[in-house]
């Protein structure tokens, strides 16, 4: 999933980050607004990992991601 599609999907995807790295709060998401980057910081603030640490869980989760994507979605197109 590359940045822009990150971005122009923010709003569904809020939902699917809270599930996962659920100590994130309204304003954390409010502030990320589908940059990448702001949410690694994030969840290594939150749960006191690594930023490699941080960064492999949000590509772990961005493959998991693509895979529920519906055929013909804009997810990892």
């Amino acid at each position: 999933m590359n940045e822009d599609i990150l971005k122009g999907q923010w709003t569904q995807l809020k939902g699917r980050v809270r599930e996962k790295w659920g100590k994130l709060t309204d304003d954390d998401l409010d502030q990320i607004q589908g940059r990448s980057e702001q949410l690694v910081g994030k969840i290594q603030e939150r749960y006191g990992v690594a930023r490699d640490e941080a960064r492999r869980q949000l590509d772990a989760w961005e493959v998991a991601q693509n895979r529920k994507a519906p055929r013909g979605g804009d997810i990892g197109e």
